[in-house]
């Protein structure tokens, strides 16, 4: 962001608008983005040039629909800015747009995605309950959603992506030292830990199947971190992989969606020791699990 901003100053010229669409920290645009771009160009911003922030609301797959139909918060340095790139935007955007200040268009950003993060810790956190209870999470959760503004999520073996794995930690990272905050750092804690334990999960089943984990083959199956998607930035498979490498298991990885790991699945399961399903892409939900039984050499699989 510094180097693009220092690269466009020269080149600034006058009453131009400058957006930034990525999402980040609270107060970047006061403290980073603004005496950036006012020293490289020798402008004034507010005066020479107007600055905003509109951060972007996509997702693979899903690109071209979310920048047409979803909201927009638009963040501008002075109210003018905003009501400008707002009938910019308006071009393009067929849903809301709120003009607002710099600083609450970048909190919006990051909470929404940190508040996405603390819903699945929530729900891993029950799951780990429930285990450790002898209960079933599945049926736990379909019967608290059953009460009123109950919305419980679906467990899982972590969270991935380029946005929710780190706008936890943006949207506290300029606040001042003053401000303890403690949910959302534990719930990061609870769904960067959620790996490991699909791995320890795998390991336990084996245990009971009588099959040693030293040497035991398991075949993964997904690779992505977002269902019927390519996209494997921060995949928590990465890390289950590692954790498996490091009992000593051996992994061997497939994924409908990802070039490298698009491999023939009856090769990939045939003569494994273990399954261990990571993502609910679509061919996955369609498995012959008795064919898949079949191929296995220890009857095990891990959801």
């Amino acid at each position: 962001l510094r180097s693009a901003l220092r690269d466009l100053g020269p080149h600034l010229a006058q009453g131009a608008m400058v957006i930034i669409e990525s999402t980040i920290a609270p107060r970047t645009m006061e403290t980073i983005v603004k005496p950036e771009l006012e020293k490289a160009s020798g402008k004034k911003a507010n005066q020479d040039f107007y600055l905003v922030n509109c951060p972007e609301r996509v997702m693979p797959g899903k690109l071209l629909y979310n920048i047409r139909k979803l909201h927009r918060v638009v963040g501008g340095m002075c109210p003018e800015a905003a009501q400008l790139a707002v009938k910019l935007y308006r071009h393009i955007v067929e849903a809301d747009l709120d003009p607002v200040d710099c600083t609450t268009a970048e909190i919006v950003k990051t909470a929404e995605n940190a508040y996405r993060d603390v819903e699945i810790a929530f729900a891993n956190e029950l799951a780990l309950v429930c285990e450790d209870l002898g209960a079933d999470v599945w049926q736990v959760r379909e019967l608290v959603n059953k009460a009123p503004f109950r919305n419980v999520h679906l467990p899982g073996p972590g969270v991935g992506g380029h946005c929710i794995p780190k706008d936890s930690w943006l949207l506290i990272a300029l606040a001042s030292k003053g401000l303890q905050t403690k949910l959302l750092p534990s719930a990061r804690a609870i769904n960067d830990a959620m790996p490991r334990h699909m791995a320890d999960l795998v390991a336990e089943a084996l245990t009971q199947a009588g099959v040693p984990v030293t040497g035991a083959r398991v075949a993964v199956l997904g690779y992505a971190y977002l269902e019927n998607s390519d996209d494997t930035r921060n995949t928590p498979t990465e890390p289950f992989v590692q954790r498996l490498r490091d009992l000593g298991a051996v992994p061997v990885i497939h994924d409908p969606y990802v070039h490298k790991y698009n491999l023939d699945l009856q090769q990939v399961i045939g003569g494994a020791d273990c399954v261990a399903l990571m993502v609910r892409h679509d061919e996955y939900k369609q498995l012959d699990l008795a064919q898949v039984q079949a191929w296995l050499r220890s009857p095990v699989l891990v959801d």
